[in-house]
């Protein structure tokens, strides 16, 4: 199965991990990803808070980068990427006057032939749950995990469309393909401050406290994510937490695709794992017996 690859700008820098365990991950399952070719940033959060134009043009360019090198189907791990060019692409094939617009911006011809996937949907749905199960060497066994969607995987609704908005169970599916237990909990689709982490910290370290504690209350040993935003909030913020309201979380954040790779057998630091804040190597040793 041949798709695009759009990494994103945090997946080449600050969630390098996300970007490495994929690599890593996606060959066991068949999956070849072509990184989109002269990609460039999506406009992510702020480009539309700006302007309308400049962040509709910035995702736009990159869909005619994936359809002029048939790549007709893209995936877009970073969930901001994924909200951006997914809602651009809508936007733009329900308005023949916009595209044509868009179109004159960019000096491309883009035709709106590209589908944007994020990576979970097509673990779950071209993938499937079999073929995930059958690529595991190592079963994690024993392991509960918290599987956090956050904002934008599931919403708005009528842009994202694979799951559940209010209690999506894909990532959930995975896990338990992977030999661990999804646990249920209550914040699986709470906001996690996202880029308010720069200008509003205090809001973002309430936000990762109540999730935190939270997947805690679940007893859960780690919290899964599919969001560079989000990851590096739950992961960083942990100890500005317990600063402020007194609670010792030391809950490991892994991406689905770490959990993955785990599952498949590739080592930790060729998956990034060492690069985190909150180390996970005592949620390993409790899971993997060889590790």
């Amino acid at each position: 199965m041949r798709y695009g690859y759009f990494p994103g700008c945090a997946l080449h820098s600050t969630a390098k991990e996300f970007d490495l365990s994929i690599r890593l991950s996606c060959p066991h399952l068949d999956l070849e990803l072509v990184e989109v070719p002269d990609w460039s940033c999506c406009g992510a959060s702020p480009g539309h808070m700006i302007s309308e134009e400049l962040a509709l043009a910035l995702s736009v360019r990159n869909l005619y980068q994936a359809e002029r090198h048939d790549l007709t189907t893209v995936i877009a791990p970073c969930a901001a990427c994924y909200s951006r060019l997914k809602s651009a692409n809508k936007e733009v094939r329900e308005d023949a006057r916009l595209m044509s617009r868009i179109n004159r911006v960019v000096g491309e011809e883009f035709t709106g032939k590209v589908e944007v996937r994020h990576l979970i949907e097509v673990l779950y749905k071209d993938v499937g749950l079999s073929r995930i199960e059958s690529s595991v060497t190592k079963p994690l066994k024993g392991m509960k995990f918290a599987c956090y969607y956050g904002c934008l995987l599931t919403r708005p609704p009528k842009v994202a469309d694979f799951d559940d908005v209010e209690n999506p169970i894909i990532m959930d599916r995975i896990v338990e393909a992977l030999g661990a237990e999804p646990v249920s909990w209550s914040h699986k689709t709470e906001c996690c401050g996202a880029s308010f982490a720069i200008s509003r910290p205090e809001i973002v370290v309430r936000l990762v406290d109540e999730i935190l504690k939270a997947a805690q209350f679940a007893a859960a040993d780690s919290i899964v994510v599919a969001c560079p935003l989000c990851h590096v909030n739950l992961d960083m913020r942990q100890s500005q937490a317990r600063n402020k309201y007194g609670r010792n979380y030391n809950i490991p954040i892994l991406y689905i695709s770490q959990v993955i790779g785990l599952a498949q057998g590739e080592a930790y630091k060729a998956l990034g794992l060492d690069k985190h804040l909150v180390s996970p190597k005592d949620l390993l040793k409790k899971g993997l017996a060889s590790f």
